[in-house]
């Protein structure tokens, strides 16, 4: 689980803002939201962001979305970008490094990476793990005259294995990238590895192809289709039924290479897919049940050709998404949750998730404002925060805990649209 995420000098974040998943001392929904790691550690599950357009809301996302691509990408060679954007409404911050600080616990086992990096090369990438409440360094990774420099502490790590990682890691790749190349066992940090690799999932756009991965998901897990029926029935779509046939069509070279790039695919489809020339086309059929003049009857409409609907197609994606999450103790992250839904089923889709005890973490903005009606309903006040973008162009991140005065507030979304919380258009704080 995510405790805590620290940015600096990273797409509108110029300067340090610190993200956290960490409770309050509030005990409203303590069992099914807050997760005890320890005595001292107490974690959320649920966090939401409002703010303006280009606010900065989608940037903090994007820090979750770079992280999952950048830990295991292996780029072509040395010349190839890393992925980050620095701050570009500044002179100086372009020319300056991004800093990224992870704090998150692997089961009880808590670890804290360090990532420093510009546009072309990494600059220092180190992990260290707690057995008291001072950190233990696993490994650091530094750069000199343009070659990696990787060291290891606290670890019983071969010659051999320290040089062929070294070898594998280029300056502007992920550590974790080239570890994951060599065959070797170092428990403590391939334990954090394995967090990153199956534990963060890839971030949900607003034009992100959810139903595909819906279609991939439920094509060969019954449990997942009967999760996905039972929200559907709950919230009143007239869907009785659904099942995803597969049919595999052939491509050229050309389009191999094009399909094989895409970062979304797992890497054992990719390995298909370049093996066997094919790739897997999904439709699924939904089975509606309408009452009509003549009594019941069913019918089916399909994700192709646009049969079902948007809101169909979205919900089921994000329930898929979701149902992945909570079984893996998965961290995700959905940009305007809100795209295609109706208000009352983003609240029964919140619903659904916090009611169920898991370790899992998602992390959603959105423009609907009237989330703000539940809080201490179904949403803690410590899991409400704000983006709001100064003249100068940076973001500033805050939570609504951080105001006084909160808890005697009649109305939290009145005090929102009366720019009480800044996070609005024209707002200062």
């Amino acid at each position: 689980m995510i405790q805590e995420i620290k940015i600096k000098n990273f797409l509108s974040f110029k300067d340090e803002v610190t993200f956290s998943f960490v409770a309050s001392n509030d005990k409203f929904a303590e069992d099914s939201q807050v997760v005890k790691i320890n005595d001292n550690t107490r974690l959320l599950r649920f966090a939401v962001v409002y703010g303006y357009n280009a606010s900065g809301k989608s940037n903090l996302l994007s820090v979750f979305n770079f992280l999952y691509d950048f830990w295991f990408y292996k780029p072509k060679d040395m010349d190839d970008k890393t992925g980050c954007i620095p701050f570009k409404l500044d002179r100086e911050s372009p020319d300056e490094t991004s800093r990224i600080d992870l704090v998150f616990y692997v089961a009880n086992t808590k670890y804290w990476y360090q990532l420093e990096l510009d546009e072309y090369q990494v600059y220092l990438e180190k992990l260290y793990y707690y057995k008291t409440t001072q950190p233990i360094k696993l490994f650091e990774r530094g750069l000199e005259n343009g070659q990696s420099v990787i060291s290891f502490f606290n670890v019983n790590v071969s010659k051999t294995v320290r040089d062929k990682i070294s070898v594998e890691c280029l300056k502007n790749m992920s550590f974790f990238a080239a570890r994951n190349q060599v065959n070797t066992s170092i428990p403590l940090i391939d334990s954090a590895m394995e967090w990153m690799k199956t534990r963060v999932m890839e971030t949900i756009f607003p034009w992100t192809n959810l139903t595909n991965f819906a279609q991939r998901k439920s094509s060969n897990d019954q449990s997942l289709i009967t999760y996905i029926l039972d929200f559907l029935r709950e919230a009143d779509f007239n869907i009785t039924n659904m099942k995803t046939d597969i049919t595999n069509q052939s491509l050229s070279e050309e389009l191999v290479d094009m399909v094989t790039v895409s970062k979304s695919l797992p890497e054992k489809e990719k390995e298909r897919i370049k093996k066997e020339k094919t790739i897997k086309k999904y439709r699924t059929d939904f089975e509606h049940t309408v009452e009509n003049e003549r009594g019941r009857e069913t019918y089916l409409l399909s994700s192709d050709n646009d049969e079902e609907s948007n809101g169909t197609l979205r919900t089921f994606g994000i329930e898929a998404a979701l149902y992945h999450a909570m079984r893996g103790n998965s961290f995700l992250a959905i940009d305007e949750i809100e795209t295609s839904l109706h208000p009352m089923l983003l609240e029964k889709i919140l619903f659904e998730y916090l009611r169920l005890p898991s370790r899992s973490q998602i992390l959603v903005s959105t423009h609907n404002d009237g989330l703000l009606d539940l809080v201490d309903d179904l949403i803690r006040k410590d899991s409400v925060w704000f983006t709001e973008k100064k003249k100068s162009g940076v973001t500033d991140l805050y939570k609504l805990t951080d105001f006084r005065g909160v808890n005697r507030l009649s109305s939290i979304r009145e005090a929102y649209r009366n720019k009480r919380f800044g996070a609005t258009m024209n707002s200062t704080i």
